[in-house]
Order: C-alpha cells, then structure tokens, then sequence
C-alpha cells in the first residue's frame, strides 16, 4: 500500500464530516462554466503570458459598422427625459429596434440575426446605456439569458427554426419568467409546479405538463409575445420520492389559456417594460419544453450553463455606462460651472473624487473586456462572471453617487437638462437583480471559486464522494506542496511567470505575491473552518473581494498591455495600486477575523512585503487629477463609449465642451469678464474671437440652468387658490 492510499485512508472520515454537504441543484451550478484566469489567481499562480495570450478585443467591420451607423442613430432618437415622462420608449424607436435587428444581435445569420461577438454585444449595450437605460435594458434582454440563447444552446430544431427568425427581426419579443415571490435568488426553490398530464388537443392526445405559477419583475413581460417559463416538473404517476423531475424551461405563446400577463411593475419608476407573468392551469404541451421532452428535468444545467456567460456582459454594461457617464459628466461640468472664481474641477476635494472614479473606471473596465474577450475565445468564466457583476454594478453605483454629490443643486432638479439624476434613480436596480450583489459577494465569488478555481478542492471532494482513498491521498499530498509552494511564495516573494509589459512589471510582481498569499489564506480559512467556512458569510464575502481587487488589477495589465497607449500609463499604474491596497487591507481584515491565536501570529508573515502597500497620497491623487484636467486626451479615452443623444442636459454639456475648444486657455479671462459685466454679450465683446465667446457661454449658461414648471404642467387639477 502507497503512501497516497495511507494518507487517504486516514484522511476519509474526517474529510467526509469536514466537507460541506451539496446538493444536486449546488454541484449543477459549480459544474457550469470554465474556470479562466480566475483560477491561477485562485491558485497563486498568475501567468502573464497566458493573460496576454487573451488577445485583444476585436470587432469585425459589421460589427464596427453596426455601432458606427445604427446605435449613433439609435442614439440620436432618444430623449432621456421624454422616455421617462411616457414611461415608453417612442413607437419610432421600437420599429427602429426590429427594422435593425437590435433584438437578435446573438442569435446566427443563418437564423435571420445578426451573429454578433460577446464583445460587440457589450458594446452595442454600454453606448446604448450612456444615453438611456431604458432602451438599453430593451435591447438587452432578448440577447441575454432568456429564451434566444436557451434555444441555440439546447432547442429542438424545429423550436430554432420556428423561433429564432421571429426574435431576430422582432415579430416576436421574448421574456424569461423566473423569480417567484418566495424564491427571489435562491432561483432553484422556485415553488412553480406542472405536473404531467395528458389532453386531448384538436381530437389527438398530447403528454404535457398542467403548470400553475406566480412570477414577477419580468422584464419585457406587458409587452412579451413569447414567455420563458421556469417550472418544477413534477410526474405524479411515478412512487412517492421520484415524482419530482427537476426545473424545468418551456416556450408559452402570448396569449395562452390561464395564462394572465400584462400588468407593470415600476422598477424606480423606470421607463423599460417590467411585470408579473401568472398562469393556473396553463397546459404546456411537451413539445413547448425547450429541447423536448429529453430537456424535461434539465432546466437548472441549462440556466447556469447560460449564466456563466450571460452574467458578464448585460449587466457589467450597464454599469460601465454609469461609470463612464458619470466621469464624462462631472469632468465637463467641473470645466465649466465656477464657484469663487475657480472652475470647481481645481477644488482639491472636487479633483480628488474625479480621480477616484477615473482609477474605478480604467480597472472595472479592463476586467469587462478582458472577460469580453475570454469569452469571444470560447471561455465561459462562471467565477470571472460573478466578479463582473458585482464590482461593474457597484462600481456604477458609487460613480453616481460621486456624480451626484458634485453636481448638487443640478444634479437633484427633475427636468429635460438633468444629467444623472435618471442615472441615479437606476441604480440601484442593477445591483439587485440576475443575484442581488450582497448575496453574490457573499455566497457566490469565493464559495463557487473555492471548489471551481481552487487545483485540488474539486479533486479531494469527489475523492471522498467515491470513497477513492488513493486518489484522496494522491489530491492531498498536491495539496501540501501546493501550501508550501504558496508559503515560500508570500514569504520570500514571488517570482513573476510569463512577461507583463515592462512598465508595469513591479505592480505584476505585487500581484503574484499577493496571490500567492491569498491562495494561502484561503487554504488556511479552508483548513480551519471546512464546511463552516461556507456559512460564514462575512468571511467569505472578504476572501471573494480580494479574488475580486486580484482580478481587476491583473486585467488592467491586460488592458495597458493590450491598448499601448503611454499616456494612460499613471492612470494604469494608480488603478492597479488602488486595487491591491484593497487586497491587501481586506486581507489583514480577514486575519483579525479568523478563529485562533495562530493566525494573528502569523498574519504579518502571510502578509510579508505587503506592508509598504498604503492609498495614494493626496499628491498623487491631485497630480493625477491635473492630468485628467489638462490632458485632452484621457477622458475620451476612458469613456470611449459615451453615445450622443438627441436632446437633453448630456448634450447641452457635450455642445459647450465642444464650444470650448476654440476658446483653448482663453476661457479663464471670458469668465473673469463675466463677473464684472452686466451680460453674456458684453462679456463676448472684448473677446480676440467675440463670435465664438458667445457661442460658448451661452452653452455654458444653458449647462448650468436648472429646469422649473408652471404648476398646471405638474398637476392639471392644482391652482392657485388654496396654495
């Protein structure tokens, strides 16, 4: 007998009682997907070659063409405020939408779509998005996870021939009715039930299913034609224990007997379409099922295999668009707005915040298109996926709230010239829904990465599943000189696999130590804690963060490595020191969180040379401020997918900016002139160019006005008397 199968026999039963129980439904989910760059993080490993080996985004000329031509169009059609008072979008830009087949941009051409890339699609969304987001989550929602890709991934042929051409040019408008008023994320106790019956339809019998559900926050549901409906199915003829056949996804035709769908929710008084979809008695015939009676019972494998994928481009978008939005916003109207007879941008605390949200934006963004770009080679990062969604919608989040607080007064007044304040009513809808962020962070990223990224866990589990106590034994001494290898690594430094771009080698450095010691902490709070560890939420929650900070600052690597732009190198530079000083803080946090003396013993030592890891200092921060002040070229380049809209406060901002560029550093003098003139005109005057002085401060004065209303336009029945 080997050592491996000693080591195994002796390890099985406090294993088995170790490892936290899993369930069908959970093991489903840790199997969908790949695992992807998440992993030699995870692992302590990073290899910079293979993250360069990624590649960079690319679009083909159709696709170029399309946000070329089509969304600047599209763009062009759409008035944020207008959308928002009809709570619709205009009937033009819905033919606009089927006529371009915005509505099939996933779906082949063969089938009638457009057949575009994973990272075509998060452009198409994220341009969209900066200027509406209602017409944004439109489009997206018959390109993500919902009836188009579970019937490319798994339909019947005759289900793709009959479907696909008809939500490619929009004859039919689908929506994926999952969540129930008492499974909200734990989506796979949905209470839904069908079960098997047969009818007889137009004088033949038909196997089916009888399915009575309740669902709601279904987005596109009053307007649907087509319902993605997730059920338990449930065969009553079978012995009591194997009734239940499992989730379920079938096609229903709108309208359908029993079926009642219609009614709106308001999601923060949203314009995009959102409703209850609820069915008694509804018969679903078997070949309704996506796939056939063979996908019967399948429905949770074929949801997260969708997810995995899905996850990482729709809502990462929207919140891409927020935080681009943002930036744009608040470095233009601190150009232009002046208090104290200084352009608000110079005020430190003002200039700080811009910084703040311009280091977010270069790192979540790079992680959006690192992942974009996995995913156009095949990946499907199920981890990579979780991260995205929580730190893009979060980031979006916080840029609004920065936004916000320097905007003030404009920010908050309702009306056509508002710049965020649609923006901020959004959202928080993002954050909540496909995973509501705390439960995300807390149970998904590291508790799915755990055994999904981790080299050895998977092994070890399904060695004490199968009672293999050699191949235990075999997965266990790896495991040691995995720990090993990663101590030596945290504690001496960690030598640097592959060739980062060499102005960025010492941060590449910083993020393989820091690698090495989280990979050792996770094994350390595995080892402690087993199955505990995945109840343990906080703790977990903060082991997901730093895979998560880890991830942002290896793709912003990416990303400089990628783009070879220099003058985004101090922006590169700083947003990856932003993130690993968040790795590095959530780390000593999670040593003081730990149980035992031995772990706050050792906890400089997990930590070595780490300790020089500080925030930016106020120096830097304002020198790189200046530079995004000064320096024409960085915004634009940040906040690449800004779109132009037809009317409305963004384009009043975009027209003085543009106003402003003939006037270069004359601006400040026009301004002084303003304060002791008694008018925009007088001020112009003695301007070298008067012409072009007043075209400018004419946009800048429409920039900083807020908009008022009569009373009778905000309630016909108000007058005056009583008031």
């Amino acid at each position: 007998m080997g050592i491996a199968s000693l080591i195994g026999r002796a390890a099985m039963a406090p294993f088995a009682k170790a490892l936290p129980p899993m369930g069908a439904t959970e093991r489903t989910a840790l199997e969908a997907g790949t695992v992807g760059f998440e992993g030699a993080l995870f692992a302590g490993r990073p290899d910079f070659d293979a993250l360069r080996a990624r590649g960079p985004n690319r679009l083909t000329r159709e696709e170029r063409d399309f946000l070329d031509n089509e969304v600047r169009a599209l763009n062009a059609m759409l008035d944020e405020f207008s959308v928002d008072e009809a709570r619709d979008l205009p009937p033009e830009v819905w033919a606009f939408l089927r006529v371009h087949k915005f509505f099939g941009m996933i779906i082949p051409k063969r089938y009638g779509g457009l057949g575009f890339g994973h990272f075509a699609h998060a452009c198409v969304i994220t341009r969209v998005a900066t200027v509406n987001v209602p017409a944004a989550v439109t489009i997206m929602v018959p390109n993500s996870l919902g009836p188009a890709e579970l019937l490319l991934r798994y339909g019947s042929e005759a289900q793709k021939a009959y479907y696909l051409p008809r939500l490619a040019d929009g004859r039919d408008l689908p929506c994926f009715a999952l969540t129930a008023p008492s499974a909200g994320s734990d989506a796979a106790s949905i209470p839904d039930t069908g079960l098997l019956v047969e009818r007889e339809v137009n004088g033949r019998t038909v196997r089916g299913f009888l399915v009575n559900f309740d669902k709601r926050y279904i987005t596109l549901a009053p307007i649907a034609t087509v319902v993605g409906l997730a059920f338990q199915a449930m065969d009553p003829s079978k012995p009591e224990g194997e009734q239940h056949l499992g989730i379920t996804c079938a096609l229903v035709p709108v309208p359908t007997t029993g079926m009642d769908i219609g009614r709106r929710h308001l999601p923060m008084n949203s314009a995009f379409m959102n409703g209850p979809v609820r069915g008694n008695d509804v018969f679903i015939p078997m070949d309704w099922v996506i796939g056939g009676e063979a996908r019967v019972g399948h429905g949770w494998r074929m949801l997260m295999e969708c997810l995995a994928a899905g996850r990482a481009i729709s809502l990462p978008a929207l919140g891409s668009a927020l935080q681009q939005t943002s930036l744009f916003v608040v470095h233009g109207y601190g150009q232009i707005r002046e208090q104290f007879g200084l352009p608000i941008a110079k005020f430190h605390v003002v200039a700080a915040t811009v910084t703040r949200m311009a280091l977010a934006l270069y790192a979540s963004d790079a992680a959006r298109r690192y992942t974009a770009a996995a995913l156009d080679a095949g990946e499907q990062p199920s981890v990579a996926s979780a991260i995205l969604k929580v730190q893009l919608t979060e980031a979006g989040r916080h840029a609004v709230n920065d936004g916000m607080d320097i905007l003030g007064g404009k920010g908050i007044m309702r009306g056509p010239h508002n710049l965020l304040g649609v923006a901020y009513r959004h959202a928080p809808i993002a954050i909540t829904v496909e995973g509501a962020n705390l439960l995300t962070r807390a149970l998904i990223i590291f508790g799915q990465g755990a055994v999904r990224c981790h080299p050895f866990v998977l092994q070890e589990m399904a060695a004490v599943q199968a009672n293999d106590a050699q191949a235990l034994g075999s997965a266990l001494l790896a495991h040691a000189r995995h720990v090993l290898r990663n101590a030596a690594r945290s504690l001496f430094g960690a030598w640097v696999v592959g060739t980062p771009p060499a102005d960025l080698r010492h941060e590449a450095a910083q993020i393989a130590r820091l690698s090495a010691q989280f990979a050792l902490t996770a094994d350390l709070a595995m080892g402690l804690l087993g199955g505990q560890l995945k109840r343990l939420e906080l703790l977990s929650a903060r082991l997901g963060d730093v895979l998560s900070a880890l991830y942002l600052a290896a793709s912003a690597v990416w990303r400089y490595d990628m783009e070879n732009e220099p003058a985004l190198l101090p922006i590169a530079r700083a947003a990856i020191h932003v993130q690993l000083v968040l790795a590095a803080q959530t780390l000593r946090e999670l040593h003081a969180n730990l149980p035992g003396w031995p772990v706050a013993l050792l906890s400089p030592v997990l930590r070595a040379g780490m300790h020089g890891l500080r925030p930016l200092d106020d120096h830097t921060v304002l020198a790189l401020a200046e530079l995004l002040r000064t320096d024409a070229r960085l915004i634009p380049r940040l906040c690449r997918d800004m779109g132009r809209p037809k009317s409305g406060g963004l384009l009043d901002l975009m027209r003085a900016l543009e106003a402003a560029q003939p006037l270069g550093d004359g601006i400040a003098a026009l301004n002084r002139a303003l304060r002791g003139a008694g008018s925009l005109e007088a001020a112009a005057a003695g301007a070298r160019d008067p012409a072009a002085a007043l075209a400018y401060l004419l946009a800048a004065d429409r920039v900083i006005q807020v908009d008022d209303f009569p009373p009778w336009s905000l309630n016909p029945d108000w007058g005056f008397n009583g008031h």
